[in-house]
């Protein structure tokens, strides 16, 4: 598998990427995740793609997976604030989100978040409590709960998860 960016002649196979998720989600117990609307819209799809913050993931040349990735100090708004617990790390961080893959090829999400890992080594991530199967994979990669954090696009709690590589011990008065 490789990973590149996303780029608008991409945008029809994202849309079915997209839509098979949400269909998964409701299929799986998670229908409010992202609803049965048309989330994530069109729109912030090609804004995503537009700001180079939207990636694919191949095998064998085909798309069968995406994500939004971004990194920096704050760079996810909503996670300024987490309620009933902490973030672990103070650094600058890499986020993913609407992670989504087509099922055909297992381990498409481990790899895209392995892929994300490596770029900045300080990943934070939220899911829905009902969304088991992203819960699992995260866990299984090393991610830490750390608290509940909200989003403007709905009112549910997310569980927010984040993993660090462990950070270099600070000599007194440094």
């Amino acid at each position: 598998m490789e990973i590149r960016r996303t780029t608008v002649e991409d945008l029809p196979r994202l849309l079915a990427l997209y839509a098979r998720a949400r269909q998964f989600m409701a299929d799986h117990g998670n229908p409010n995740q992202w609803g049965p609307t048309h989330w994530p819209p069109e729109a912030l799809l090609r804004q995503d793609i537009a700001q180079g913050k939207s990636y694919v993931c191949l095998e064998a040349g085909r798309v069968v997976g995406t994500f939004f990735f971004t990194q920096g100090k704050d760079v996810e708004p909503t996670y300024r604030r987490i309620e009933a617990g902490a973030w672990r790390d103070d650094s600058p961080y890499g986020v993913v989100h609407r992670l989504a893959s087509d099922g055909s090829v297992p381990g498409t999400g481990r790899f895209c978040l392995r892929w994300a890992y490596a770029q900045c080594g300080h990943l934070r991530i939220d899911t829905h409590g009902d969304n088991r199967v992203m819960q699992t994979l995260l866990e299984k990669e090393g991610f830490l709960p750390c608290g509940t954090i909200y989003v403007e696009e709905d009112p549910y709690p997310r569980i927010a998860y984040e993993k660090s590589q462990p950070q270099p011990a600070r000599e007194p008065g440094a």
